[in-house]
């Protein structure tokens, strides 16, 4: 994970950006890189962790799923046995992991840090952009795996997979949106972390990501992708891992748009209430 981090900095020769965003960049880095260190340090495993606790919830989800309740999936690409379920099911609890991962952490990252925010010269807007960076990049092991699977299952690796970056700016936004107005409301309302924890169990649910889109009622489908960004993403993951093709070029189109406004609604409300934190903590 430490190498991953490491070489976004390469950009610095590819952008133009400006020398201030540039120390930002490198303040954010060295903070993601430190939070993911600090996670796992002194365990056996390390930062294997990420991804034996997400082939658990796979194992555990295509057991219920597809062996107790009997859920059937047919992939053209892909044979139809339950192996093929499970990598559909991981294929969309890749980014809902990372989603709630990330989010949940930085909900508390402002509340967590009373010395960082107490300093004058430190970017806040930092803060809740830590965990859900280094969340992102634990999923990207699952996602790995994932990618070997398919590969050989299928016997081959499909060329939409280069669209793969699109996707994760889209739940990018999403997620820090989400981040900036739950980390600035906490600093106020110390609720926000168990109210949010609420609010997850019941989305998971509405979310089709351990059952098929097609077990919803064809009059609230639509509704179900249209308002709900995850839910597009998660079959954009889908389509684009498993399938080979893009079958939710509307949905992901409105997704993006979603999440860009929430991204703007968030960081706005974070920045306005930024001023007083440091007299609240």
């Amino acid at each position: 994970m430490r190498g991953v981090v490491r070489k976004a900095g390469s950009l610095r020769r590819i952008l133009p950006v400006d020398q201030r965003l540039w120390v930002k960049f490198d303040l954010l880095r060295t903070l993601v890189r430190r939070d993911l260190e600090g996670r796992y340090k002194g365990s056996v495993l390390g930062n294997l962790w990420p991804l034996l606790n997400q082939l658990s919830q796979l194992l555990i989800y295509t057991y219920v799923f597809s062996i107790v309740l009997k859920v059937k999936l047919t992939l053209k690409t892909l044979p139809d046995n339950n192996f093929t379920f499970g990598l559909w099911l991981f294929a969309g609890l890749l980014p809902w992991i990372a989603f709630t991962g990330g989010l949940i952490q930085s909900a508390n990252s402002v509340v967590t840090q009373p010395n960082l925010v107490k300093k004058v010269v430190f970017p806040l807007a930092l803060l809740p952009l830590v965990p859900i960076l280094s969340t992102f990049i634990e999923s990207s092991f699952g996602l790995m795996a994932l990618i070997f699977f398919v590969a050989i299952s299928a016997h081959t690796l499909h060329t939409t997979l280069a669209l793969l970056p699109l996707v994760w700016l889209t739940q990018l936004l999403l997620t820090a949106g989400l981040g900036y107005l739950t980390a600035g409301l906490t600093v106020f309302l110390r609720d926000i972390p168990q109210t949010l924890g609420v609010i997850l169990n019941i989305w998971f649910y509405a979310t089709p990501l351990v059952y098929p889109a097609s077990t919803i009622p064809e009059q609230w489908r639509s509704w179900i992708f249209w308002l709900n960004p995850i839910a597009a993403i998660a079959e954009v993951y889908r389509d684009l891992i498993l399938v080979g093709e893009v079958k939710h070029w509307g949905e992901w189109g409105v997704a993006f748009i979603v999440s860009l406004v929430v991204f703007g609604c968030g960081f706005s409300l974070y920045r306005r209430l930024r001023p007083a934190f440091a007299d609240v903590l």
